[in-house]
């Protein structure tokens, strides 16, 4: 006999059953979730994104493997990111922040990065 989904340590399902399952049950709104501001090298084009994995997401701009916004102006230095464990609050709040007027979002940035230096160098090796 298969047993459930509940009763399968979550270390051993995979992560597309996983979501399948988050899916299904609608705990698909938990996880981690992060709200991101990039920037290019001189700070005057600003790009507002959300992502489950900011890491993988920096580093697909950076190599510009998607088309699009990011990559036509080249936006790349992670300069913000905030923490959230609800999708639905992540979306939210990422198009609260593109609505802003640019000197609001310039002093969100101030708050956790005031030199607004490249938050993700502390990932290279």
């Amino acid at each position: 006999m298969c047993a459930s989904f509940r009763e399968v340590s979550p270390h051993v399902i995979p992560n597309a059953v996983r979501n399948l399952y988050q899916y299904n049950t609608g705990d698909v709104m938990k996880g981690n979730y992060y709200v991101y501001i990039l920037t290019n090298w001189n700070n005057r084009v600003m790009y507002i994104g959300v992502t489950n994995n900011l890491q993988r997401r920096i580093s697909e701009h950076k190599s510009k493997l998607i088309d699009g916004f990011t990559k036509k102006y080249n936006v790349t230095k992670l300069v913000y990111y905030e923490y959230q464990t609800d999708i639905n609050r992540a979306i939210e709040r990422e198009k609260e922040i593109k609505a802003w007027r640019r000197s609001k979002k310039d002093a969100l940035v101030i708050t956790m990065n005031p030199n607004w230096d490249d938050l993700s160098k502390e990932w290279e090796n």
